[in-house]
């Protein structure tokens, strides 16, 4: 099946490069600024909070907090703090994935994982203090430009997204199903939570951080986030199989090596790039009473089934 945007004479994929880079500069700045700023009662837990959000990534999340800020003509800098609070959630996820009692990972981007380069107990704390700190950023209605009752809403929504209803319990749920065979239906409920939440957040705080958004166009959005999300964590599954840790920055076949159900398993690598294609393009469908300023948006949902790490 044809992409939407990939039968257009535009390349999507250098189109959205600047974009992408614009947003990874804006993150690590603001990042940088915040982390710097913290008191040195506790250097070394800084220093370990620093390297595991500092050391580049993708920046999916904080790249959807922009696009749907903009999808709405919205100014980026008014998505710094969300996009900051959304990024700080999933790198201490990930700190706290990587370690032995989790996924017993020991690279993440190409480098040691946290726990490995300093120790289980900081890679723990730096993973609470990570956690922590991006809800002091998103409870600041002051730094965010919003109202008491938007920051509260954009709060609620974050921690919703990223505990027991959503990215947690996806977690423990993907903990669980090891050595387990699941339907596709349980694998889906299972990624949506663990993966899909979480995205679903970043497009969300970013339209909410405009005020301007209408109850059809926050519908649309979380349509749009959450076909890509669950066509990220598709895509994942098939580089899983299909690429190498050098790329991947992350040891390559962990999943197969560790009996977790995968959309490949299930569907077959064939079946699977299907379904990461159908994806994406309901994803862009949702978004077709948007105007231009919605490309970036649509561009993402084609970047996310094409990437190769």
């Amino acid at each position: 099946m044809t992409s939407p945007l990939s039968s257009t004479n535009a390349s999507p994929s250098f189109a959205l490069k600047d974009f992408m880079q614009l947003c990874q500069q804006r993150i690590q700045a603001t990042l940088s600024t915040h982390l710097e700023a913290l008191p040195p009662s506790a250097i070394g837990l800084r220093s370990a909070m620093q390297y595991a959000s500092l050391q580049g990534g993708k920046r999916v999340r904080p790249l959807l907090v922009y696009a749907a800020a903009q999808a709405l003509g919205e100014d980026l800098a008014k998505a710094d703090f969300a996009a900051s609070a959304v990024e700080l959630v999933h790198c201490y996820s990930l700190v706290h994935d990587d370690l032995p009692a989790m996924d017993d990972d020991v690279l993440r981007r190409g480098i040691p994982t946290v726990h490995i380069a300093f120790n289980e107990a900081t890679a723990i704390l730096a993973g609470d203090a990570l956690l922590s700190l991006a809800f002091r950023l998103l409870s600041d209605p002051q730094h965010l430009g919003v109202s008491d009752g938007t920051s509260l809403r954009m709060v609620n929504l974050l921690a919703t997204a990223s505990g027991y209803e959503g990215m947690v319990a996806g977690q423990s749920i993907d903990f669980d199903a090891m050595g387990h065979t699941l339907t596709l239906e349980q694998l889906e409920n299972m990624h949506s939570l663990k993966t899909g939440a979480l995205i679903s957040a970043s497009v969300q705080l970013g339209a909410l951080c405009t005020e301007r958004a209408t109850a059809a166009q926050l519908a649309a959005l979380q349509q749009y986030s959450r076909c890509i999300g669950l066509a990220f964590q598709v895509q994942d599954d098939i580089l899983d199989v299909i690429s190498d840790t050098a790329t991947l920055g992350k040891t390559q076949g962990a999943d197969q090596a560790l009996n977790k159900p995968t959309y490949v398993s299930l569907l077959g690598l064939e079946g699977a790039t299907r379904k990461a294609r159908e994806l994406c393009d309901a994803a862009v469908d949702a978004l077709r009473d948007f105007d231009t300023h919605a490309d970036a948006l649509r561009q993402v949902a084609l970047y996310i089934v094409e990437r190769k790490s």
